[in-house]
């Protein structure tokens, strides 16, 4: 209620009614925010892959959906190519991350996945070589990168700037990819991360985009 915090609903109100944003949107990312607050209170993990797609599709999806309305674009094709880019992003996120979720009990590998490579807690603990640990983040690599490739055609099709931060946006995960796969997919021993050298590189990739 705009009584409680009116610096932010106020603000808000009108933003909703000038650009006439679909609120559900921003009703599923706050539903996903809250999601992530009890799971991580309740040491709560994910059962399978499709339970923590479910969550991206929340907590990723509405924000790339919420940017195509801005610009009027709401085909079924650009929909679904921003929905795998977002889920994509978002899932390079959690298996960039895993050195500093996982001390704070924050575990998004899924316990369907981690059996099916037979990956104990331990394994993803910092002083770990687990070649089961390697098996698990290199799939879910490989995975991540596949739905982001399926999802990049729609940078060439959005004209202007936001094409080109789109493309930029694409080539920064599979650049963070790129680095999860020279650290040997052990990523719970140490968080890659993009520098002022990995600049270039996708400026160069972007430009090049089919």
């Amino acid at each position: 209620h705009s009584s409680q915090w009116p610096q932010v609903f106020e603000p808000l109100r009108e933003v909703l009614r000038t650009f006439k944003l679909p609120v559900p949107l921003l009703a599923d990312l706050l539903d996903a925010f809250a999601q992530d607050v009890r799971y991580t209170a309740a040491q709560r993990r994910y059962r399978d892959d499709a339970e923590l797609l479910d969550y991206c599709t929340r907590s990723a999806n509405p924000v790339g959906r919420l940017l195509l309305h801005l610009y009027g674009i709401h085909d079924a094709l650009s929909l679904a190519q921003s929905d795998q880019i977002c889920s994509a992003l978002q899932l390079i996120n959690f298996w960039q991350d895993v050195s500093t979720d996982v001390p704070r009990g924050r575990w998004y590998p899924s316990q369907q996945a981690m059996a099916a490579h037979g990956v104990q807690d331990a394994d993803l603990q910092p002083g770990s070589h687990s070649d089961s640990a390697t098996r698990l983040i290199s799939a879910y690599a490989q995975s991540a990168r596949a739905l982001i490739q399926a999802g990049a055609p729609l940078a060439r099709r959005i004209p202007g700037r936001a094409g080109w931060e789109l493309r930029l946006v694409v080539q920064g995960g599979l650049r963070i990819l790129d680095k999860i796969e020279a650290l040997n997919f052990a990523t719970w021993r140490k968080r890659p991360k993009l520098t002022a050298w990995d600049m270039p590189v996708m400026l160069w990739r972007a430009l090049w985009m089919r």
